[in-house]
Formats: C-alpha cells, sequence, structure tokens
C-alpha cells in the first residue's frame, strides 16, 4: 500500500508560526549523541520488531518487559526488573558526583485485536536510545549526573503511569522525557498537548420477563443503555468541539426472547484541561441516571477520578526539542500529534517538568493510529528512523538540564508557572 504525505494546511486551519532556531548548545556532545543512537540503529530496530510481532496487552507486557530489561542490563545499566508492578521495570546509571536526573519513559503495550498499532514498540526503543547516549555522553565527556528510565506498562486504558507515579517511581527525577508516534509531515516534530479524560463506568440493574407472554413484568437494562447511548448523542450537539465522549455498551446472558435485566456501559470523556473535562463529566452523568429514571432501573455508577491529565509541556523543554529539530532533523508544528487523544503521561506533566513530543510516520489513508495501517507503519524503516531523530532531540535536551544551570531554571520556572492556569488531577 503506497504512503501519502500529510500536511497541517490539509486541516484548514492555519499552519502556525515555528519558532525560529539559535545557536545549538553543546554542538560537540549533541554529534556524540547523534553519532551513538545511529551506530545502535540496527539493535534498537531488531528490538522494535522483536517487540511489534509480540503485541501484549496492558499489565501482560512480560515478552517486552524481557527483551528491554535484557538490552538495558546488556548495555551496562542496573535494572530493577517488576518494578512496583509486574511488567514494570527501571533502568538506572549514575556517574561522576550529584547531578541531576533525567527521567525517561518507554511504553510497551499494545492494543485489543490491532497490536501495535499505536506504535508503543517505536516509544519504547526510543526511551532505551535515550537512555543509552546519554550514558554513553555521561562517560565520554565525564558528566555528572543519573539517568533513571521506567519501562511503563498499560499506556492504553491502564493508566500504568499514573499507578507507578502513585507508587513514587517518579519521586527522583528533575525532568521527564518521552516521545510518540502519529501520522504527519515526514520530518515533522509536534509539541501539540492532548485532552484530558475520565472514564465513566455505569451497570443498570432490571428485571427478567418473557418477552412476548409478559413483557409488562421486566425492567429492561439494555433499554436503559439504549436511552442513556441516545441522551449523550444528542448531548454532544452541545458540547464545545474540543471535547469528547464516546463508549461502548456491555451486555451478559442476552437472548431475543427475555427481557434483559443487566447492561454495563463505559464511556470516556475527554477535554482540554482537567476542570473542563469533570464539568462535562457531569453532565454525562446526568444522561446516565435519567435512563434509570425512565426504565425503572436501579442505576449503579462507579466513582472514577480523572484517569488521566491534559499533557502539559514544558514549554523550555519544547523550545530546546525544537531548536534541535529544525536546526537538524526537520520541522516543527503545533496542530497535530495527538492533540485530540489523552495519556497518562499527562499526570507526569502535573507532578513534575515533563515533555512528550510527537514524531511524524507516513501511513496510508485513513491509517491513523488505532488502525491496522498505523500498526503496519510502525514496524517501517522510515519510522524507525524518524523514532531515532527525535531521540536524538531528546538526549540533546536532556544534556541541557544537566549542564546548564539557568536553562534549568527555566525549566522550573516554566513548570511553576503552569500551575496557575491548571486544576490538579
Amino acid at each position: 500500500m503506497s504512503t501519502i504525505p500529510w500536511r497541517p494546511e490539509d486541516t484548514g486551519k492555519p499552519v502556525p508560526a515555528k519558532p525560529n532556531s539559535s545557536e545549538l548548545f553543546r554542538p560537540d556532545i549533541l554529534e556524540f549523541i547523534d553519532q551513538t543512537i545511529k551506530q545502535l540503529s540496527q539493535e534498537l530496530r531488531t528490538l522494535s520488531l522483536d517487540i511489534h510481532s509480540h503485541p501484549e496487552l496492558r499489565y501482560e507486557e512480560y515478552h517486552a518487559h524481557d527483551v528491554l530489561t535484557t538490552f538495558m542490563d546488556r548495555h551496562g545499566f542496573r535494572v530493577e526488573r517488576k518494578f512496583h508492578l509486574d511488567t514494570a521495570w527501571r533502568a538506572t546509571f549514575s556517574h561522576g558526583t550529584g547531578g541531576r536526573t533525567i527521567g525517561i519513559n518507554s511504553e510497551m503495550d499494545a492494543l485489543e485485536g490491532i497490536g501495535h498499532a499505536c506504535g508503543h514498540n517505536l516509544i519504547a526503543i526510543s526511551g532505551v536510545a535515550v537512555a543509552c547516549a546519554l550514558k554513553a555522553a555521561f562517560i565520554k565527556f565525564n558528566l555528572s549526573g543519573k539517568i533513571s528510565i521506567l519501562g511503563t506498562p498499560a499506556e492504553e486504558g491502564g493508566a500504568g503511569k499514573v499507578a507507578l507515579l502513585e507508587k513514587g517511581a517518579y519521586d527522583d527525577m528533575d525532568v521527564c522525557l518521552m516521545c510518540h508516534p502519529a501520522p504527519g509531515p515526514k520530518g515533522s516534530v509536534s509539541l501539540s498537548g492532548s485532552l484530558a479524560l475520565q472514564r465513566i463506568i455505569v451497570e443498570y440493574h432490571g428485571h427478567t420477563a418473557h418477552a412476548g407472554l409478559s413483557p409488562w413484568e421486566g425492567k429492561n437494562g439494555l433499554d436503559a443503555a439504549v436511552l442513556a447511548y441516545n441522551n449523550i448523542s444528542m448531548l454532544r450537539q452541545q458540547i464545545r468541539p474540543t471535547h469528547r465522549i464516546h463508549g461502548i455498551i456491555e451486555g451478559k446472558d442476552w437472548v431475543a426472547n427475555i427481557i434483559p435485566n443487566y447492561s454495563k456501559m463505559i464511556y470516556y470523556v475527554r477535554a482540554p484541561t482537567v476542570a473542563e473535562v469533570k464539568e462535562t463529566a457531569k453532565r454525562v452523568t446526568a444522561c446516565f441516571e435519567a435512563a434509570a429514571t425512565a426504565t425503572g432501573c436501579e442505576l449503579k455508577l462507579q466513582p472514577q477520578k480523572v484517569l488521566m491529565g491534559d499533557l502539559r509541556q514544558n514549554k523550555a523543554l519544547g523550545k530546546e526539542v525544537a531548536n534541535i529539530i529544525l536546526n537538524k532533523y526537520g520541522d516543527i508544528d503545533y496542530e497535530w500529534g495527538i492533540k485530540s487523544a489523552s495519556t497518562d503521561f499527562g499526570n507526569i506533566t502535573y507532578a513534575l517538568p515533563s515533555l512528550h513530543p510527537g514524531f511524524a510516520i507516513p501511513t496510508v489513508v485513513d491509517g491513523g493510529n488505532h488502525t491496522p495501517g498505523f500498526r503496519d507503519a510502525a514496524a517501517t524503516p522510515v519510522a524507525h528512523d524518524a523514532c531515532l531523530d527525535v531521540s536524538i532531540a531528546l538526549a540533546g535536551t536532556g544534556i541541557r538540564v544537566l549542564l546548564d544551570d539557568n536553562f534549568f531554571a527555566q525549566v522550573k520556572k516554566t513548570f511553576e508557572d503552569d500551575k496557575a492556569s491548571r486544576s490538579a488531577v
């Protein structure tokens, strides 16, 4: 299947102004990082394809856990397997005395039915590439500092990073870096954010009856779900275009001649900020409640906190990645990426200065994230090369955090200033 280009102007939106590039920080170290990652390219490609060919669902990433930890062990890191969670891991390396800690994330999980259709095989090797390049630079240039890379499971529906955050896995990090593939123009890196997400799970309990003989004896749990579904569909007309509401209906022991006494609905509500997602979730909850009243079914609403915060890109870190990309590897954009999706890394950006750029990989028509087309694209050589380019930029940014006190002060100031415009997860 042929690949297609993708341009920001295809959205019909104005293309945002791009930052001007400026002089690179420590170009000697950046060039060394470039060479180091490219020398590892074949090893990383083999690792990526291995993970891609063994897709595993949330909290079941046993093969990915083992091959990634074996790789990190072989490359001289101190590896902690089953770190807080059965399929999570941490690899660390320290050099010199003192210094800051550069945190990195590697995702590993796949999707039901369509495997690595979000390209987490690429995210896995990007984290590994950044860590290995930083380690080599620490030794080559005698830099003091620490690298802490987390293998994070269950991004797809399991909020693995949130679980690790609550267990203190990010406490030692001064910053945290990772990236994510998405369809986009060749050579482009995106610094867009993402949406906050709240999950709502409801159950309707009614009463069975013979559907032909005495339907009046029943309280129809399926009808309650259908009413709620339609209520929410109508609500969508009155929400902002930046918000998203979507979900599914589940049942059990359904047959056509018995009034269903049970249904379950799993819904996601997304919005640009945590505060907005909470407000929209209240309106969605009212739709569920109204359906229960109309059908006489009992509603059981599982309390759900905000599962994923919106992605708060640290502007200082983003500016540094943009400068490296513009000088050496491609272009910068703020409109594509995962702007209308969600990630559990959003919660990390609420906890410490963090960055999560997107990187463009070519795919087929209608072959965006979570499609078979994107799964296939995530295994291509061009996707691998794009992954390495953004990894070089992330590692270079990590070096500046480590060595430039003024820059790190700006990173922290940017993070603290951002607190004034957001609410807690």
